[in-house]
């Protein structure tokens, strides 16, 4: 399908990343449903700048299959048609302030159990709603939103960073498992995105040596990382499944 062929999901679309993420894919010509947990006011604002006939917000916790169901039910009613493409945003609530960190001596089970749940839990019971509709077309991408600090963990966010290594992991197992259906399943890895509400707290002379860091000597925006997951749910990745893509200016090169 063409991007403006495709009905998509974004979780977590009513701020941040997700909110730049749902702009592409509106301008792209899709249909977006804007979900989100308490982001309300937002999301609403972001799906009347598009229109009923483009975009709509719904709530739903992805964590808990059960609303999401609703939420697929509602979206589908909505549009028409089934979801053809699901982007899985949504994060547990963190705050990327590594002076404020849990560190290795004092972090609780607890706070992984926070960040497994939004994002690998969160992505499953997506996936696993769209699948059905994802096989009747006979088309279907899922887009992962990762992090490149498990692979240059400069700030050990242990909690943040286990859950994102998991979700690569489930990526590259459900892209095995639905390639069968002409369903492909990626991820798109940033590091810190200058700037967005999860990244607020960071200081500037955490960008400034990040940018330095970087080959392209700069930080990478939420504009950048949503050209990239658009290029995963495009024809032009009709062939990419399993992966992992790096943006963040070279910062991790793999």
């Amino acid at each position: 399908m063409q991007l403006a062929e495709q009905t998509v999901l974004v979780t977590g679309g009513g701020r941040g990343l997700g909110a730049r993420i749902v702009a592409a894919f509106a301008e792209a010509g899709a249909r977006v449903i804007i979900n989100y947990r308490n982001s309300g006011s937002a999301a609403e604002e972001l799906a009347a700048k598009f229109g009923p006939e483009q975009a709509v917000a719904m709530q739903a916790d992805v964590t808990d299959a059960g609303q999401v169901a609703e939420l697929f039910s509602r979206a589908e009613a909505h549009f028409g048609g089934a979801v053809t493409t699901v982007v899985n945003n949504a994060l547990a609530d963190f705050s990327f302030n590594g002076d404020a960190r849990s560190s290795a001596a004092d972090i609780s089970w607890s706070e992984f159990e926070t960040q497994f749940s939004g994002s690998v839990r969160g992505a499953l019971n997506t996936a696993q709603q769209a699948l059905p509709g994802m096989r009747g077309h006979r088309f279907g991408r899922i887009i992962n939103i990762g992090t490149n600090l498990f692979q240059n963990p400069v700030v050990p966010y242990h909690d943040y960073t286990a859950a994102k290594a998991a979700l690569l992991s489930l990526t590259r197992t459900l892209a095995a498992d639905l390639g069968q259906h002409n369903v492909t399943v990626n991820m798109v890895s940033g590091g810190l995105l200058r700037t967005t509400d999860a990244s607020a707290a960071t200081p500037d002379e955490v960008f400034d040596l990040i940018a330095a860091s970087t080959p392209l000597r700069r930080v990478t925006t939420p504009e950048e990382l949503a050209d990239a997951v658009l290029f995963f749910a495009s024809p032009w990745a009709r062939s990419v499944t399993g992966q992992n893509l790096m943006v963040d200016g070279g910062l991790v090169m793999n």
